[in-house]
């Protein structure tokens, strides 16, 4: 038996992430494991507690979100950390287009609902409609761009504050309290849309 490959370093997977970006499908290869299992790992994060009814599973959502992110007309991206951003609006917009057509089912309400940790808003295990947690979510990036990024970085990209603070060039501290900010205006709205 082989031993397991060591997991690559950040600047590793950067320059995979860019030798990938660039046609090398070599690349693809080398850096397609630990990048998956990020993503998955994400993915089960984001779809844990779901009801049984519920039809999207972990690797269904990585895969949609990878035919998002290496679209050849629109692969680019910088570094590890950006890559995960984009890999963060790709599940966030896959998960949405789920609940939007689960919502178009006859059967039942429709609603998909999430779980929603003390990371965005609410107490633990509270039942928040995905596409209610889009809209809000979407008025808060309206309201303060910075805001929307740091709650979309943090819930559907998994990213840590010190990691949200490299993506967008700002302290760790600033991440930390417009986290808290974010969260507060975002359980008051969810609050309001019933979710």
């Amino acid at each position: 038996m082989e031993p397991r490959p060591k997991d690559p370093d950040q600047h590793e997977l950067t320059r995979f992430l860019n030798d990938l970006a660039r046609g090398k499908a070599a690349a693809a290869e080398t850096l397609m494991p630990f990048v998956y299992a990020e993503l998955r790992g994400i993915a089960e994060s984001h779809l844990r507690g779901q009801a049984p009814r519920h039809t999207l599973q972990p690797t269904a959502l990585v895969h949609e979100a990878f035919l998002k992110l290496f679209d050849p007309d629109r692969v680019g991206w910088n570094d590890r950390k950006h890559f995960f951003a984009l890999a963060a609006k790709a599940m966030r917009q896959v998960l949405v287009d789920h609940a939007r057509r689960a919502r178009r089912l006859k059967r039942g309400d429709g609603r998909l609902c999430v779980a929603l940790d003390e990371h965005v808003a609410g107490p633990a295990g509270t039942a928040t409609d995905l596409v209610d947690l889009n809209l809000a979510l979407d008025e808060l990036g309206a309201l303060d761009e910075r805001q929307g990024r740091i709650v979309e970085l943090r819930y559907f990209g998994g990213l840590e504050v010190q990691e949200v603070a490299e993506v967008l060039a700002v302290s760790t501290s600033t991440v930390e309290r417009e986290w808290r900010t974010a969260r507060a205006w975002l359980g008051v709205r969810l609050e309001a849309l019933g979710a």
